[in-house]
């Protein structure tokens, strides 16, 4: 089994990316999962605009985004977008609301949204407000 760690290089760039795609579709929420019968690191993007309709022009969007972040750890082929209404989305909103704040979410458990998981990183909800 791969244990490769998720890097903070990484979650900067998949932050960054996703920051920039929220400016062309709502994020609700988004995660760095690793699946345990997949090996690696995969970042799930979840909005209620995405849909079959429109999931080949956003993630056009992604791959416009990627090269123009040019980041070497940022991988737009290990993306995944995602409805809200999808488990996995539903399962990192469920630990938003069970711990919100500024700061991201590391998920130790061995099942996330009905799969199993060696990983989850959820990023905190981006346009929370921010208190003084």
């Amino acid at each position: 089994m791969d244990q490769e760690p998720l890097v903070i290089e990484e979650t900067e760039a998949g932050e960054k990316l996703v920051r920039l795609l929220d400016q062309y579709v709502k994020v609700e929420v988004a995660c760095w999962v690793k699946g345990s019968e997949e090996g690696q690191w995969y970042l799930y993007i979840a909005s209620d605009k995405i849909d079959d309709s429109n999931l080949d022009l956003v993630y056009g969007e992604v791959l416009r985004l990627a090269d123009q972040m040019a980041s070497p750890y940022l991988d737009p082929f290990r993306v995944k977008l995602i409805p809200t209404r999808d488990p996995i989305a539903q399962a990192a909103l469920d630990i938003q609301r069970r711990f919100p704040g500024r700061m991201a979410t590391r998920f130790g458990g061995k099942n996330f949204g009905g799969i199993g998981v060696d990983g989850v990183f959820i990023y905190p909800v981006l346009n929370a407000a921010i208190a003084p």
